[in-house]
């Protein structure tokens, strides 16, 4: 179990009652649009039950909830990696519309990045966003994160071949 109380929000393990709140929030084309086809569209609350119980059960866990007054209104994780790249992972996240703006996911990604760091002896932690995604660009900026390159025509998303671009942050 992990939670890090934060000015802005709390990032902590997924509980059974963040269900209802979390599909509310993620049934948005507009938050489905930046990430993974993994992420279904529409979102259902059968989804938000199936994620959380993965999430739940996850030995270590890599998955947790963004919480704004007490509802889970995002989410943010990491990937491991294995075998000779084990010292990276990729990190991915997400929040509800309404909460856009805020620099909620700016301080969620900054103490994730430095927990996955920390309690996983990593090196490198790093994102790789759409190329339309220009708030995630900022957010990535702000958490410490550097531009290292664009990678083209290496996705895939809504019918359309884009290309991403490649951040990450390196352990000082």
């Amino acid at each position: 179990m992990i939670e890090l109380n934060l000015t802005r929000c709390t990032v902590r393990s997924y509980r059974e009652t963040d269900a209802d709140s979390l599909a509310a929030h993620a049934n948005n084309r507009r938050v489905w649009i930046n990430l993974r086809d993994a992420f279904p569209h529409p979102y259902t609350i059968d989804h938000a039950r199936t994620y959380i119980r993965e999430a739940m059960a996850a030995d270590p866990q890599t998955s947790f909830a963004i919480v704004v007054d007490g509802a889970a209104v995002g989410g943010i994780g990491f990937a491991l990696h294995p075998d000779v790249e084990r010292v990276s992972a990729e990190v991915g996240y997400w929040l509800g519309e309404p909460f856009w703006g805020r620099g909620i996911v700016t301080e969620a990604l900054s103490a994730v990045t430095a927990h996955a760091i920390r309690a996983h002896h990593l090196t490198r932690v790093f994102a790789v966003p759409y190329e339309w995604n220009a708030a995630s660009f900022r957010v990535l900026e702000k958490a410490g994160y550097v531009r290292e390159a664009r990678l083209l025509r290496s996705a895939i998303k809504d019918g359309r071949v884009v290309d991403q671009l490649l951040y990450a942050r390196i352990r000082s």
